[in-house]
């Protein structure tokens, strides 16, 4: 982790949390070989636009440690991927990845990078979110594609996607999800999520979740309602017969809950960083 924290012009009182290996995915996708520079530029935009005082990267080292202890099969379907990938594909990951190890050098020299060997970015921010009351901060903005940072999002805390080129905030939640804030990690949980391999229930996709959770509360409510009686649909017997998965979902997916876990002995760090940042 970089100690010229010092380094950042302040130019407002927010902090950017910034996905770091997810951002480069934006000149892997355009084919581009070297992104050093364009990179750093794009992180100070970013910076500028949304008033950051100080700016943090966060940094997948591997999978999650604490989820494949728990669950061996998360994200085996990634791996399965890659190697089933050409040689030629294989050489242009690799040459992506050397540029992008080249990047989080150059990052380092003007910002925090965390990264930890078995903690991905998702739990680094969690973590950072989770402290968000302690932080001098007017607002935490969370730089990612990845809608499983959405569950992070609060009056204090918004993301912004790259891909899409649009904010996701509670104020505009409506205009993404037909459920609120607080429902996001049941339907999660009910629903799955296919591209970290981690199962849902057969036959509830976002809509059913939806209306269950309507029905009986979040999911916890849902397992304490475990079995449901009376309705004969299919996917209410396999929602009678998941009440162990949707317990392990929770584990995996809630991210402000478990991030403590999920980071391990590696908290010193991000703490001792924070603290610099406190009220």
């Amino acid at each position: 982790m970089s100690k010229s924290f010092n380094t950042f012009q302040e130019s407002g009182n927010n902090l950017l949390v910034v996905d770091a290996l997810n951002l480069a995915f934006r000149w892997k996708h355009s084919g581009a070989l070297e992104f050093k520079d364009d990179y750093l530029k794009v992180v100070a935009s970013l910076a500028k636009s949304y008033k950051a005082s100080q700016v943090i990267i966060a940094a997948d080292q591997g999978s999650s440690s604490y989820r494949k202890q728990i669950y061996p099969q998360y994200k085996q379907n990634r791996k399965d991927r890659f190697e089933q990938q050409t040689e030629q594909e294989k050489h242009e990951f690799q040459m992506f990845f050397e540029e992008f190890t080249q990047t989080l050098d150059m990052l380092a020299e003007n910002y925090p990078l965390l990264r930890f060997p078995g903690v991905e970015a998702d739990d680094i921010a969690a973590y950072i979110v989770s402290k968000r009351h302690k932080l001098a901060f007017d607002h935490i903005w969370l730089i990612s594609s990845d809608k499983d940072w959405d569950l992070l999002i609060s009056d204090k805390v918004s993301r912004f996607s790259y891909v899409t080129r649009r904010e996701t905030t509670q104020d505009n939640w409506n205009e993404h999800y037909e459920f609120g804030v607080e429902e996001y990690i049941s339907i999660k949980c009910l629903t799955g999520d296919t591209g970290d391999n981690v199962p849902g229930v057969p036959g509830i996709g976002p809509k059913r979740a939806a209306s269950l959770v309507a029905e009986y509360g979040s999911c916890w409510d849902i397992i304490a309602n475990i079995p449901i009686m009376g309705k004969k649909y299919k996917y209410i017997q396999d929602l009678n017969n998941s009440k162990n998965q949707l317990e392990l979902n929770y584990q995996l997916m809630d991210l402000q809950t478990h991030c403590v876990e999920a980071i391990g002995e590696h908290k010193q760090p991000i703490d001792e960083l924070l603290e610099l940042y406190q009220k």
